[in-house]
């Protein structure tokens, strides 16, 4: 039989960024316990200018950098990188461009100030994801998200991507927390950034795009979502609570693996159901 596949789509992971949370943990320990118990993933990441390459040896793969995303009408360069973490047998994979990612912080700058290109470098780096995937030509059955910057995740696959055999039958999972959380909005255009191909505002209804509204809409279109705090947003909590998506509930715990092992293989029997 043929693995399972899970693709991992992260803001943040251990050990390659210094703080440690709740996304960097599951980051880091779903997938390791994912694949020990038999299933193929490959993980993503953004190449934030505070990792130190030296440290933990990234280097550039050649045949799949090259590509040029459009964000915004601009042609912007596709690096990847790729690293490895021994302990885990486990690959990661940087997502670069010396536009959006040299600098050497993730989200704000040093004086705290949100960047205010953030919406691009979302857009570049989900963007770059679906294209390196579609590169390597691994088809992924379920797709997990973790962090805001990933919630255009179902909205492209379900609007660019859902005829690509590559990933026509993929499932898509939204972990849902508090620490990602960002004040204030986005940039004003932001909805109409997003748009690709035959896109167009009803598929993309975000005209203000504060921290709820950009993470409700990629609810909107995923198949289930996993709560990775206690407490979460009062209004993704009110819209979860209206729809009838399947949801795991936060695991005080730590049993970062069980819960998700158990949805990943629902969401995969559904699918070959269907």
């Amino acid at each position: 039989m043929e693995k399972r596949k899970v693709l991992f789509i992260s803001q943040e992971m251990m050990p390659y960024m210094a703080t440690e949370n709740e996304i960097t943990k599951m980051s880091r320990m779903v997938p390791q316990g994912i694949q020990e118990q038999g299933f193929e993933i490959r993980t993503f990441m953004p190449r934030f200018g505070c990792i130190n390459e030296r440290r933990h040896q990234l280097h550039e793969v050649i045949r799949l950098s090259g590509m040029n995303i459009v964000v915004n009408d601009s042609d912007q360069p596709l690096i990847i990188k790729v690293a490895s973490i021994p302990t885990a047998r486990m690959q990661v994979y940087f997502i670069d461009n010396e536009e959006y990612f040299q600098r050497k912080s993730t989200l704000s700058d040093e004086s705290g100030k949100f960047y205010n290109d953030n919406d691009e470098r979302a857009i570049f780096y989900i963007k770059g994801v679906f294209e390196t995937v579609k590169k390597l030509g691994w088809a992924p059955d379920v797709i997990h998200c973790h962090g805001w910057m990933a919630s255009l995740v179902s909205v492209y696959l379900r609007n660019v991507y859902k005829n690509d055999p590559i990933f026509s039958g993929a499932k898509v999972v939204v972990s849902l927390y508090n620490s990602d959380e960002f004040p204030g909005e986005l940039n004003a255009d932001f909805g109409k950034k997003v748009l690709m191909e035959t896109m167009t505002k009803e598929h993309y209804n975000v005209t203000k795009p504060t921290y709820a509204n950009i993470m409700n809409e990629g609810i909107r279109y995923a198949d289930a979502v996993a709560i990775g705090n206690e407490k979460i947003n009062k209004d993704i909590e009110k819209y979860i609570k209206s729809s009838d998506i399947k949801k795991v509930n936060y695991n005080p715990d730590e049993d970062y693996v069980g819960p998700m092992l158990t949805l990943y293989n629902e969401l995969i029997e559904d699918s070959v159901l269907a």
